[in-house]
Parts: C-alpha cells; structure tokens; sequence
C-alpha cells in the first residue's frame, strides 16, 4: 500500500470500526449476553446452536460463513478493507554455511520472507536489530562490507548470540539494551524489527525518525503489550480520531490460532470450558451475573479433578463452592465454550481491520516525519499471522 493510500484507507478503516463498535467490542467470554443479539436475534440464535468443531472450522477464516445478516455483508466489507499487497519479494543472498542453526524452521522461513522483501533506494551500512534476541535476524541480513547491532536487553541471549556472531566470523556488536531506555542510534544505523512488541517496535519508530535514519522496516506485534491502560496513537490522524482502544481491545488482531498445535488448542478449550464452567458457578455463589476476573493459572491446574479446580480456584476468590453436581457444571463450561468461540466469530471479522487501522497509524507517523513508505505483507499467514511490514525511507 504506498503511502498515497494509507491515509484514505485509515480514514475508511476509522468509520468502519467507530460505526460497528458495538459488534466487536463486547466479549462473549465474559459476557452471557451480547448487546447486538437483540437487534440480530436470527444471527445470535444462528450462531448459538452451532458446535464447538464448527467454530474452530470457521475460526482462522471467518469470511465465508453462510450466517444470516448483516454477517455477509459485514464479512465482504471487512475484507475489503482489509487487503493489503504482498510487498516485491527478491531473495537474500545464499545464507553462511548453518547460519540457521539453533532457528526454529517457522522462524528462519520469517526472518526468509521479511529479508526478501527489504527493499532501500540506498545499501544499509549498519544494520540495527531491534529487540534481537540472539541476532538471527541481523546476522541472515549482514553482507560483506556491512556492520550489524543487536540491541536486546536478556543477558543470556547476548551471551549465546554473541557465541553464535563470533563461531561464524562475523562484524556484530552485541549489546546490553533496555529499548525503553535511553538509546543512542546513529542516522547510518538502518533499524528492522521483526515481531517487536507493542511499546517496544513504537518506541523504535519514535527514535529512528527523531535521529535521522534513512530507512527503517518493521513488522509489529502484540499491540496489547503496551506501558498503559489504553492506546495512544502516534499519528495525527489516529489522535483526531475518537476511536478508543482499551488493552483488551488491543489483543484481538491476536486472536488467530493458525501457528498453534493441535496439544495448544486442546489445552486452551480445556482452560476456557473450565474458567466458562467456573463463572456460572461463581455468578451463583455470588448473587451477581457478572464475570469475576480469575488469574492466570499453571497448566498443571487442568489435569486436577474439575471439582478441585473449582475449589481451588473459589477458595482464591475467597468463595466457598458447597456440594456441586460438578459433571453437569463442568458439560455446561464445554457447551459455554460452543456458544463463545461461534459468537466470537462476529469478532472475528475486526481483526485484521483492527490490526491495519494499527499498523497505518505507525505509517501515518513516519510519513509526517518525512518518510516514503510502503506497507504490506511480507509472507503467507500460515506462516504468521503477524505478516504486516512498514518499510520507510527517506532522502
């Protein structure tokens, strides 16, 4: 998308999640009753009757659903606001000998694609590895005659990327670096960050473009792990905007599964039907339908007998649960779940227009700091759903 079409596609983006907040907002985790059911009582009950091996059949791709309206026609414009070209793909040079050992086969076919598709009017001299881990990304892009940084702030992870740079003779500084903190970056420096969180890949941009970088590229990641309770946008159009973005909010363009196994998805339904059986339970103890926020637990927590994990987790909350009929409580959180993930569909089709409205606010603030950019994707989402890259360059 070149850079004479992110403000439009903003603007449209913009309208299109103000004006259907009402469908995408509301969680059907934590809510037993959707505020769009009412007006939509043919698509609620549509969904609501559907299987837990329906949803997830639906679930990475949820577009197509033969769902009575306003689904097709919302799924047909989502969609099309959502399209974004493949950036020009041209591949890196042939990697070092075993340049990709210790990288996990989806992560070097990543750190592949984004590669092919850099593409600087000028040569990098030094690259910048934001946030690099051990620096497999910076050392697949480094060519002769170049240097490379790697910034990353895991001692461990500089100790064994700096091992990995130096058994292959290579020109790589690796250093000790809070992002967050105060970072010298030269206007030679080309910085890349690939899967950089929130705070972190919008705290590079804001640094980048204040020291005078040429050019830059970033594919964004987990916008929900930001310093703050809510999002503030960079750009001037994201600011005028009256969209507000809580972190929650923020967490569903990472909703998708398609990178997760099959024990992943096993282990989440079994958490969510049993947080799901728990929270009728709760809702009764309690007198309250309301949800009540339980903390994060151990895996270990779902291979204990359900009616412990009940206990347990209500003694945490200061609750006491009494004789259950614990096996129709626990059928109950697994028909629960059936009714969430299929009413989690309708959310389903905002998060790729949420997650784009995200990635052009970051476009939209490198061209007011005087960048050409260019955004699109830089691989399959098979490969990662992650697949959004911002390339900026400038004279």
């Amino acid at each position: 998308m070149p850079a004479r079409d992110v403000e439009a596609r903003f603007q449209a983006l913009d309208r299109f999640l103000i004006e259907r907040q009402g469908l995408w907002r509301p969680r059907p985790f934590t809510q037993r009753q959707l505020a769009w059911e009412h007006p939509y009582p043919e698509l609620a009950q549509w969904l609501r009757q559907r299987s837990l091996a329906d949803a997830e059949a639906s679930h990475n791709d949820p577009h197509d659903l033969p769902a009575p309206a306003p689904y097709p026609q919302l799924a047909a414009q989502a969609r099309q606001l959502s399209v974004v070209d493949k950036l020009p793909s041209h591949p890196l040079p042939p990697a070092r000998h075993r340049l990709n050992v210790d990288v996990p086969g989806r992560k070097w076919q990543q750190i592949e694609a984004f590669g092919a598709a850099l593409q600087f009017a000028q040569t990098p001299r030094h690259w910048l590895d934001w946030c690099a881990g051990k620096g497999h990304l910076g050392r697949r892009l480094l060519q002769d005659g170049q240097h490379l940084t790697c910034l990353e702030h895991d001692p461990a992870l500089i100790a064994s990327g700096q091992a990995l740079s130096e058994h292959h003779g290579l020109p790589v500084t690796h250093r000790l670096q809070d992002v967050m903190g105060e970072v010298a970056i030269s206007p030679d420096h080309t910085p890349v960050a690939l899967h950089a969180c929130g705070d972190l890949h919008v705290r590079l941009l804001q640094l980048a473009s204040a020291a005078g970088c040429k050019q830059l590229a970033v594919a964004p990641c987990c916008y929900n792990r930001i310093n703050a309770e809510a999002y503030h946008a960079v750009s001037s159009a994201g600011r005028a905007s009256s969209l507000r973005l809580s972190v929650d909010d923020l967490g569903l363009p990472l909703s998708e599964t398609v990178t997760a196994g099959k024990r992943v998805r096993w282990q989440r339904d079994r958490s969510m039907a049993r947080r799901l059986g728990f929270d009728h339970l709760q809702r009764q103890l309690r007198g309250c339908d309301e949800y009540l926020p339980t903390p994060s637990l151990p895996a270990s927590w779902l291979d204990k007998p359900f009616a412990d994990y009940c206990r347990e987790l209500a003694n945490l909350k200061g609750l006491s649960t009494g004789d259950q009929d614990w096996a129709a409580l626990e059928a109950y959180g697994w028909q629960r779940l059936a009714e969430v993930r299929n009413l989690e569909l309708v959310r389903g089709l905002f998060r790729r227009p949420l997650e784009l409205w995200l990635v052009l606010d970051r476009a939209l603030f490198l061209t007011e700091s005087g960048y050409r950019v260019d955004v699109g994707s830089f691989c399959e989402p098979a490969l990662t759903p992650r697949n959004l890259m911002v390339l900026a360059e400038r004279d």
